[in-house]
């Protein structure tokens, strides 16, 4: 297949991307699973933006750097703050229904935040949002969504039969049609990753089962800057179902829009904690709380705490929060009655590919926006729902960039293109095993999910982080010589992807030798603004 764009992805950076291509230019969307299936889809709290006369952009840029613990790009954090509105109005122009009160917006509060700028859809924003997306590309000619398609690995300077220049460049990509099992090149004059974050690798995550750090671990086989991975931020309050615990699936979100609305966190025997921990008590970033928690969580030896719900009211957590109303009632708990179990888990990649403001990685033709990405935006530690706006602003600013190009230098795409189907080698497989080995795969990515909970967690140290480190090297060197002389499949592309992610987690996390925002170290327990004001980055 050819196309002028290829999109891999379908959260809400690809799809809103997909959208504004397609008035210029023929876009292929690709997403592994089903089209819906996404980080995007899972996002419940909402979309910060500055709506109201009671807020200014001064005020969210000031609670952007200060969660950002000192490294935030001011730049970047200007650009998505500004920008903010004009994407809330775009995102309403695509169809979403936001909730409102009297025609206005309804207008939240969440850790970190001065000010109600949290725009949602009571407590299922992202799936809103996909719906919307969603409904706009399937009527849109210029798209062609194709899911079931895994993307194994980019097109690089490597697959070329004659050569064309020494500096990276990407022309596409290699995709296993997992319907078929064929892999299949896809050749496009740009490409952009919108493939999510990297929560799997990890045991108890927020993320759906697709975050598997596809893109991350593409684009730096593919030799993109990978920077400030870190960086992963745990969300304080996912819910704790002892029936689960030991499982390794997704668990569910408590959005931190209930905290907002005045829930309070307790320790089992019912005693609030949080005032011990930070001023701003349970409305702390998520950093800060998550900490708490487990520092709590250690010195009881219990599983988990209590999230109180009380002074919200019955009235206003049903109607606010239906969804995580059913699922609590679900799993026995009433939270009009009952407190809510709830436990730190995995839920955002704050490090990632590094792009510049246009979304441009250092690779020449390959773009990146949402997860997958270090914009600059987010620092050592993310402000809430600030990931949906960092998706949406950047994702725009790809398509300002691309819209430029495509008037200047369309015909000679369209002749690169045409030159490219011939001169990029068919995937081939010859020899190569199809192995019923898979106790092989779901050992090593259990493995890798508990080396990364016992060792590069909440609270890390050296002797850690380099065990955790010789035990992942010994890993990735494994899958390697598994992956080279076996058929690819899903199982198998995603055990490569989790393993290179979580070797350049504990890489970077090796290099900060401090403790700052989400990174803590508890044998370098202070800031050193001297040695580590600075991006960590990662180049293959």
């Amino acid at each position: 297949m050819t196309t002028d764009y290829l999109v891999i992805g379908s959260g809400i950076a690809g799809l809103s991307l997909a959208l504004k291509l397609s008035e210029f230019g023929k876009v292929i969307v690709i997403t592994k699973k089903q089209k819906s299936e996404s980080n995007t889809n899972y996002a419940q709290g909402g979309i910060a933006a500055v709506m109201s006369e009671e807020d200014d952009f001064s005020l969210h840029i000031k609670d952007t750097l200060e969660c950002g613990a000192g490294i935030c790009n001011e730049k970047a954090v200007r650009k998505i703050v500004e920008e903010g509105p004009e994407m809330i109005e775009d995102l309403i122009r695509f169809g979403t229904k936001f909730s409102r009160e009297k025609g206005s917006l309804t207008l939240g509060k969440e850790g970190g935040h001065s000010r109600n700028r949290i725009i949602h859809a009571k407590d299922l924003t992202g799936k809103e949002i996909e719906r919307a997306l969603l409904s706009r590309i399937s009527v849109n000619k210029n798209i062609k969504l194709f899911e079931y398609y895994f993307a194994v690995d980019l097109l690089t300077n490597k697959n070329l039969k004659r050569k064309k220049e020494k500096a990276p460049a990407c022309y596409g990509i290699y995709a296993l049609n997992v319907k078929t099992g064929k892999v299949e090149k896809i050749i496009a004059g740009k490409t952009i990753l919108a493939t999510g974050g990297a929560g799997q690798i990890y045991l108890h995550t927020t993320n759906p089962p697709i975050a598997t750090g596809d893109g991350i671990a593409m684009g730096y086989r593919a030799g993109c800057e990978i920077a400030n991975m870190e960086f992963i931020q745990f969300h304080p309050t996912a819910f704790y179902d002892q029936e689960t615990d030991d499982s390794s699936s997704q668990v569910f979100l408590i959005s931190e829009a209930v905290r907002g609305a005045g829930a309070v966190l307790k320790t089992i025997s019912g005693k609030e904690f949080m005032h011990r921990y930070d001023k701003r008590k349970s409305l702390a970033p998520r950093d800060i709380v998550a900490r708490a928690i487990d520092s709590e969580m250690k010195k009881s030896g219990e599983p988990h705490v209590f999230l109180d719900t009380e002074k919200i009211g019955a009235e206003k957590l049903k109607k606010e929060f239906p969804n995580i109303y059913r699922h609590c009632l679900s799993r026995g708990i009433d939270i009009t009655k009952q407190m809510i179990p709830v436990v730190p888990a995995a839920h955002y990649t704050c490090g990632g590919i590094k792009t510049d403001l246009k979304g441009r990685t250092n690779v020449r033709n390959l773009y990146a926006s949402g997860e997958v990405t270090m914009t600059g935006v987010h620092g050592a530690n993310r402000l809430a729902s600030n990931s949906l706006l960092e998706a949406m602003v950047f994702s725009n600013a790809i398509f300002s960039d691309l819209k430029k190009e495509h008037f200047s230098e369309r015909s000679r795409t369209e002749n690169n293109i045409r030159e490219l189907k011939s001169n990029v080698y068919d995937w081939n497989d010859d020899g190569m095993e199809n192995t019923e080995e898979w106790i092989l795969i779901s050992h090593n990515k259990k493995e890798i999910k508990e080396v990364m909970s016992d060792y590069v967690g909440i609270v890390r140290n050296t002797i850690r982080l380099e065990r955790a480190y010789r035990r992942m090297k010994m890993m990735k060197d494994e899958i390697k010589e598994f992956y080279d002389k076996t058929k690819v499949s899903v199982e198998l592309l995603e055990l490569r992807n989790l393993v290179t992610v979580a070797f350049l987690v504990i890489r970077s996390a090796m290099l900060r030798k401090e403790s700052r925002g989400l990174h803590f170290m508890s044998d370098y327990p202070v800031r050193d603004d001297r040695n580590f004001l600075k991006d960590t980055i990662i180049k293959k």
